[in-house]
């Protein structure tokens, strides 16, 4: 029997961490969080796009290991953001152009006046009771 190995996929093991996130969570100070974040970013060479606002944030980022570390380390040292979720994965190139944090009105745009994500939210479903649920 003949073993097959296969290289290894791009974007498994490329060099660019690629950090997609974000947090609902009340952030009134956020005017004054995008200066000091984007100057970090823009330091550590990430690159991407974070969006800011009262309710929270929510981005794509991409830059070394220690970078994007850094980064999420100081987005959760803020206290709104401690328990701050993230996805990664990985780009054999930089998948982006530039650092951009922007101030929104939305982190996701919902098209509804007055509404909070942190006050009202969905019913919870379990994983195994999605497909009956949507069927």
């Amino acid at each position: 029997m003949t073993e097959h190995t296969s290289a290894p996929r791009p974007e498994t093991t490329g060099a660019f961490c690629v950090a997609a996130l974000y947090h609902f969570a009340k952030f009134p100070r956020f005017e004054s969080f995008q200066e000091p974040l984007e100057t970090l970013c823009k330091a550590e060479g990430v690159k991407g796009t974070l969006l800011i606002a009262h309710e929270g944030i929510n981005g794509t980022i991409a830059g070394t290991d220690p970078a994007i570390a850094k980064v999420l380390a100081y987005i959760r040292s803020q206290p709104e953001f401690s328990n701050l979720e993230h996805k990664e994965s990985r780009a054999s190139k930089m998948p982006f152009l530039r650092m951009k944090v922007r101030l929104k009105k939305e982190i996701v745009t919902m098209g509804v006046e007055d509404i909070d994500p942190n006050e009202i939210v969905g019913t919870y479903v379990d994983p195994k009771d999605w497909n009956e649920l949507i069927s």
